[in-house]
């Protein structure tokens, strides 16, 4: 028996020193607004480690790529940067959910007792969604040489949803909610791209 408790207290003790096991999960909702000569991009993931350690893991940056393919290959490719962190709350009022500034875009700590749920806030100056198809990645860069953790994913914009995007109505509810889930979809050859949910076809 105490041969097995020593094994036992081996284990543990290698699992606590051991690096955390970082995973990534997207949200199935992603936002996107057009503001001034360029636009915005919000996504809030799920970053947690699966396993107990004694050690954390260090985010220092976030970035976003939006690649646009297909029949819109050839268009400008934007270049985004992580402008801040937001925090969202619902108005019953105007029946509108509305951001505010959360934190400026810096390091965070990842554990198993402290997972996280940034919500980033993307900026790309003098470009505009066109419709079509984007391949895009969410990349986080960590600390110590790590290599960075990517999540893919596929974004189709409709012309309405652009159209909607460019001339809101009202004028002051310029963000478009894009889900990756819609039902309507289900049976399409991208099943899991986020829409504009209010859309019926590409």
């Amino acid at each position: 028996m105490s041969v097995l408790a020593l094994g036992i207290s081996l284990w543990n003790v290698f699992e606590l020193r051991r690096s955390p096991s970082v995973d990534v999960s997207l949200p199935h909702l992603i936002r996107l607004e057009k503001v001034g000569h360029g636009v915005r991009l919000y996504v809030q993931p799920t970053v947690s480690t699966r396993f107990k350690s004694d050690k954390v893991e260090v985010i220092r940056d976030a970035r976003l790529k939006l690649a646009p393919v297909g029949s819109i290959s050839s268009t400008k490719t934007p270049t985004f940067y992580w402008r801040q962190s937001v925090q969202w709350s619902y108005d019953p009022s105007t029946d509108t959910v509305n951001n505010n500034w959360s934190s400026d875009p810096a390091p965070f700590i990842v554990s198993q007792d402290k997972p996280q749920q940034p919500s980033f806030e993307f900026r790309a100056q003098n470009w505009m969604y066109q419709a079509g198809q984007y391949d895009g990645a969410l990349e986080l860069h960590r600390e110590g040489g790590n290599a960075p953790l990517i999540k893919k994913f596929c974004l189709i914009i409709s012309k309405s949803a652009v159209n909607e995007l460019q001339n809101p109505q009202p004028s002051n509810l310029t963000i478009r909610f894009f889900r990756n889930d819609l039902p309507q979809f289900a049976s399409s050859p991208s099943p899991g791209c986020y829409r504009r949910d209010a859309d019926t076809e590409d």
